[in-house]
């Protein structure tokens, strides 16, 4: 059992829960039930995939954040009216850990709970009382939240560009930081990461669509975390297709069936969300965009993702792009024909886990 008050700090971090119905929302601060020298560890997802942390040391960090939250609704950050409000922005907006006293309602029990796009939580409880000291933002991140005209997309790539990765633009984002002061608003935390990946990569394709077209086929081999991913890029115009296949014993599949789903996006683009794959989806495209504008050409991309039992707990979609990232960075092989660039694709899915992906492409 946790202590109902704690003098404590956080990495910091912001968690607008999406649960109740919109536009109410809860706001949750996170932080370890006590102070912490390398709390900044506790939400770095970068350096957990750089130094290979696997799903128990990474599990071990997120069940010990405590989600002391409030509850409010979206359009409230246009007001100012709420105290805990104000500080859970002045919090999210840090670029470095704030110290925080926290009292909650009652004690609270150790829980932790998952979801498919967002990282796992420790334990919630009512906020009641609020104090924070020593935040730290930067001068980009207030110019971007004293513009009252400025779009969030406009937002996104400003920082973008100065070096803001895509989990500070979506924390920042889900907190009412972006967009024009009169339509701010809370983003829920699931889907703000995923507007955000949508956002950076609709960027980088609009430059990628006038690049030429890659000279020969790419194939590409990684993982993390028990997600496998062969990828393999035909010298054609942009288009993008994920096959998304979860073994059995695999988190999101407790069934003795293979389970499988697909989404496609032509050249001109989607008009819907991809509905079967969903945040993997565009967790992906941001991964093979990213490769696609730093080698300045545009390409047919085929990817399969496979995810086994070494994936037992989900640990949000961040692990998808941390994934494609570390695939991509491995050395490619390259082929000048089709038909051998895909029979190898298919043996190398073959061998490695007895699949036949034939029929399927």
């Amino acid at each position: 059992i946790f202590k109902d008050e704690f003098f404590t700090n956080t990495p910091p971090s912001i968690f607008v829960g999406s649960k109740l119905s919109y536009p109410k929302v809860n706001v949750g601060i996170l932080s370890p039930p006590e102070k912490k020298e390398d709390v900044w560890l506790y939400d770095a997802q970068k350096y957990w995939s750089h130094n290979n942390f696997d799903i128990y040391k990474i599990m071990e960090l997120r069940a010990n954040l405590i989600n002391s939250r409030f509850r409010t609704t979206v359009k409230a950050v246009r007001t100012n009216e709420s105290k805990f409000l104000e500080l859970a922005k002045e919090i999210g907006m840090s670029s470095k850990p704030v110290d925080t006293e926290v009292k909650l309602k009652k004690k609270i029990r150790l829980r932790i709970t998952f979801d498919d796009t967002t990282l796992p939580i420790g334990p919630r409880g009512s906020l009641i009382k609020l104090n924070i000291g020593n935040t730290k933002i930067s001068q980009r991140i207030d110019k971007v939240y004293s513009d009252s005209d400025m779009k969030a997309a406009e937002a996104i790539y400003y920082l973008n560009k100065y070096g803001y990765d895509e989990q500070k633009l979506s924390q920042l984002l889900s907190i009412g930081v972006f967009g024009q002061e009169k339509r701010r608003v809370l983003v829920p935390t699931r889907w703000s990461i995923v507007v955000t990946y949508v956002t950076l990569a609709n960027k980088k394709l609009s430059r990628i669509k006038s690049y030429p077209i890659l000279d020969g086929f790419r194939y590409f081999h990684g993982s993390y975390l028990g997600n496998y991913y062969f990828i393999l890029f035909f010298p054609n115009f942009y288009n993008y297709e994920l096959f998304e296949t979860y073994l059995p014993g695999s988190f999101w599949n407790p069934t003795d069936k293979i389970n499988m789903a697909t989404d496609f996006e032509p050249f001109k683009g989607r008009t819907t969300y991809a509905g079967h794959t969903v945040g993997g989806f565009y967790a992906t495209r941001l991964g093979i965009t990213e490769y696609l504008d730093k080698i300045k050409r545009q390409a047919s991309v085929l990817v399969i993702r496979i995810e086994n039992e070494e994936y037992w707990a989900g640990l949000g979609v961040w692990v998808v792009l941390a994934s494609v990232r570390k695939t991509l960075a491995n050395k490619s092989l390259i082929f000048d024909d089709k038909l051998k660039a895909l029979e190898f694709f298919k043996k190398q899915i073959f061998e490695k886990f007895r699949l036949n992906v034939g029929e399927t492409l």
